[in-house]
């Protein structure tokens, strides 16, 4: 059985983790187990309780007569709910659907949900109101959590697949000025973000060359002097030293007297950024589409 702390549901489902004791005090929503010392945790069939709540909620419904229904129940308002003309609850819902079959590793009901969502929305909006949403929910786009490492495999190689899918997908113009260099820096293997940041790129009229994973900076101001290109996007994501990112990030910016360098990273890298004119930061897709508009 998997196990979450209070932290982990509020992370996954929105909702503040003061505001769940209280339902769990007042409605009696979940009750969570609790170890031979006494430590609170709650297992796949709560969470998933939780998330369906918070979906419903968002729908409309009120916490007072959710927590009365039963498992079953709650399943069937759900698929009632499913057919509401309201984007933003629709959107929460697959969300919140999508999680649950993380947590299960449940490759039917993602990929079911997954075509729901782009038959409704679109490819460009299913991947900004859905998948992007969902991937920071379970922290593996711009930072990386450690609380569920399995199912963030399990999910990441699903959504790999459609990025690359969607990418390829994009009717590349050879004759387009705007030519951007993408890149994870040496250390950095976890390419979901790139992937997504490759296709907001492309669909807005780039030419992206993608150099994947773990490249070495001088290898990337080649690139970038060979193509013309005056963007760059890069990650930091692991943890690094102060000294190694203004390192990293002069070489750069030395090399390359007229790029433009779109840094997304960590929380605990973002403090260690230098303030330069010719640097950006961006915290989520929206810094991305501003910059490029």
């Amino acid at each position: 059985m998997d196990t979450y702390q209070i932290t982990d549901l509020e992370q996954l489902s929105g909702i503040k983790a003061h505001t769940i004791r209280i339902w769990e005090k007042r409605y009696g929503l979940i009750e969570p187990h609790r170890t031979k010392t006494n430590i609170r945790y709650y297992d796949n069939e709560q969470v998933r309780k939780l998330l369906n709540v918070v979906t419903l909620l968002n729908a409309g419904h009120k916490i007072s007569k959710l927590s009365e229904m039963k498992d079953e129940e709650l399943n069937e308002l759900i698929a009632l709910s499913s057919n509401s003309e309201e984007t933003d609850s629709f959107c929460s819902g697959a969300i919140n659907t999508l999680i649950g079959a993380t947590l299960n590793y449940d490759e039917f009901s993602f990929e079911k949900t997954y075509s729901s969502v782009l038959n409704r929305l679109g490819l460009y909006n299913a991947i900004l109101k859905v998948i992007y949403p969902l991937l920071y929910r379970i922290g593996i786009l711009w930072t990386i959590g450690d609380a569920m490492p399995a199912q963030e495999h399990f999910t990441s190689g699903l959504i790999r697949r459609k990025l690359m899918a969607a990418i390829d997908g994009v009717v590349v113009n050879e004759r387009s000025r705007k030519k951007a260099v993408v890149f994870l820096p040496p250390d950095e293997w976890h390419d979901i973000g790139l992937l997504f940041t490759d296709y907001i790129l492309r669909s807005n009229g780039y030419h992206v060359y993608n150099l994947g994973q773990n490249v070495p900076y001088e290898n990337a101001s080649v690139v970038l002097n060979s193509t013309g290109a005056s963007t760059a996007f890069t990650f930091f994501i692991s943890r690094k030293s102060q000294e190694e990112i203004y390192h990293s990030i002069n070489l750069l910016l030395d090399k390359n007297r007229d790029l433009n360098l779109l840094i997304a990273a960590s929380e605990q890298n973002r403090p260690l950024l230098p303030n330069h004119k010719r640097i950006q930061l961006m915290n989520q897709p929206e810094d991305l589409l501003n910059f490029i508009k």
